[in-house]
């Protein structure tokens, strides 16, 4: 097959001159191919995982007996990376707290646990209005600066406020949180600048499961009032994890070596590694190694048509599709499908223009430096800004 590519790609390349990207080697440098089938090591951790399970299972029952407690409890479960583990005892006490609980409370309570109730409801698929956020207004419908200086409650209503629906007050409390929370990050220890600055960055429920359950394991451990027994469970359970998804990223490195496809095509990406790592973001569960194998070697391929789209302007199979309804539908270029294309237009032109720039293509970050004439960390910046405009359908 990578004979028969090779010829094709010669040929094509000899009949018209294409500005071909070629990237760089991958920046890992290792040979995954090498990593072993089956990793001993794993077995222990399994054991140790599932006597610690029943313990937390044991505190996450308990903690129903108080609403506060039971939300602050599935948070930190969520954030650790540990609440795959008991999704559907989670899903009862969320389902519990928003028909029958939510009907009986005034939403007296402070800034810090109003905003985490409504984040993680909202972010469990709970429609909890957003106007519980009205009681933190002044006179004159502004977020009230009595709440400037509550470090933890401001950094609880700028993460909620990035699960919103296109809610105008949601959007206020962006724009009320953030030169706040830029501020108080530069009187914060190192410890809570961190955690604050990694949330300016990129809300975690936005960022890949596993590296934001890396960060936080870190972030609450340096808490004093962590609970031991839930982070040894926590580190223990990633580490199992990361062990499971060593030995897939074995499976299809050894896939994608023997293809040598890259050999062939030098202007392919070489970049079965970063697939992997998509894969995991979408499905990092271990019931689902199978699938992110699969959506591994998809990706790949996917990767491979379109080094190749973009080096030799092809189309394949439109006689086939133009007659598909759904077809006809995406022609139309419906407001779902055009805020899709340019969100996810942005994001590969940021990604570029930060780590590899590709001759001959025309990314919108140069665009923007060269019409504005900014630098490209402003670019950047704006890029960003675009990005939380239409990624709000």
């Amino acid at each position: 097959m990578a004979a028969q590519v090779e010829h094709l790609a010669s040929n094509m390349e000899q009949e018209i001159s294409r500005p071909l990207a070629y990237f760089p080697p991958t920046v890992w440098g290792c040979d995954f191919a090498s990593l072993p089938l089956f990793n001993s090591e794993i077995e222990s951790y399994i054991k140790k995982v599932e006597v610690l399970k029943e313990k937390v299972k044991d505190m996450l029952m308990s903690s129903n007996k108080d609403l506060v407690k039971n939300i602050e409890f599935i948070n930190l479960l969520c954030r650790l990376g540990i609440s795959y583990h008991f999704e559907n005892e989670i899903e009862e006490q969320l389902n519990h707290i928003f028909n029958v609980v939510l009907d009986d409370i005034n939403y007296d309570y402070d800034l810090y646990n109003i905003t985490l109730l409504f984040r993680v409801l909202r972010q469990h698929g709970y429609k909890i209005s957003c106007n519980v956020f009205k009681k933190f207004k002044d006179r004159d419908g502004k977020f009230n600066k009595a709440i400037s200086n509550d470090v933890k409650g401001i950094l609880s209503l700028y993460e909620a406020s990035f699960v919103s629906m296109r809610e105008d007050i949601l959007d206020e409390a962006i724009a009320f949180a953030r030169p706040l929370l830029e501020s108080l990050a530069m009187q914060s220890s190192p410890h809570l600048a961190k955690h604050i600055n990694d949330a300016l960055s990129m809300p975690f429920h936005r960022g890949l499961p596993r590296v934001e359950a890396r960060k936080f394991i870190d972030f609450y451990e340096e808490e004093e009032s962590h609970n031991e027994t839930l982070l040894k469970f926590a580190k223990l359970d990633y580490n199992r994890v990361q062990l499971l998804h060593k030995q897939e990223l074995g499976v299809v490195s050894r896939w994608w070596k023997e293809l040598d496809l890259a050999k062939g095509l030098p202007y392919v990406r070489d970049r079965i590694a970063e697939g992997f790592f998509q894969s995991a973001g979408v499905q990092f569960e271990p019931d689902f190694a199978l699938s992110r194998i699969l959506l591994t070697k998809c990706i790949q391929i996917l990767a491979l048509v379109d080094d190749t789209y973009d080096s030799y302007v092809v189309f394949l199979g439109v006689e086939k599709l133009a007659g598909v309804k759904e077809f006809k539908w995406l022609e139309t270029n419906p407001k779902l499908v055009e805020a899709s294309k340019f969100f996810g237009r942005l994001l590969n032109d940021m990604v570029a223009l930060k780590d590899e720039e590709k001759e001959g293509h025309c990314l919108a970050g140069n665009c923007y430096v060269k019409e504005y004439g900014v630098s490209k960390e402003k670019a950047m910046e704006e890029l960003r800004k675009m990005c939380e405009m239409h990624g709000r359908i």
